[in-house]
């Protein structure tokens, strides 16, 4: 499987051969002068359920989660196989980048400039 068709915006910041993945969104302004290098939009395909205890097997389907922070987590799915990882971190990768995922949601506390910003950078109507 490839993360060549990504969408703009995206790019493969980190990949394990058959395993991890990780995916980040416009590194180049999240860089502490444009957006705060902390709110950098990351997803993360990692195998394993998200309900998996810690060092149980690993062979029980693949995690895509999206962060905005590192404590920030947006969506969260669950695949079958790898394959259908990077299928679904695509899928949240193209969501992201039209606007279509709901960050505001996301946070307890509001960043109304910050989503404002956020919502120019992916061509969001506010």
């Amino acid at each position: 499987m490839s993360f060549a068709d990504l969408p703009d915006g995206w790019t493969v910041w980190h990949e394990e051969p058959g395993g991890r993945v990780i995916l980040a969104y416009r590194p180049d302004v999240f860089d502490t002068e444009a957006f705060p290098a902390a709110c950098l939009p990351t997803i993360y395909l990692s195998p394993g359920s998200p309900r998996r205890r810690p060092g149980a097997r690993t062979d029980d389907g693949w995690t895509v989660t999206l962060y905005l922070e590192p404590e920030v987590e947006a969506r969260r799915e669950t695949a079958d196989t790898r394959e259908a990882g990077v299928d679904a971190a695509r899928d949240v990768a193209r969501a992201f980048a039209a606007g279509d995922v709901d960050y505001r949601g996301a946070y307890q506390v509001p960043r109304e400039d910050y989503f404002d910003r956020l919502d120019e950078l992916v061509g969001r109507e506010a």
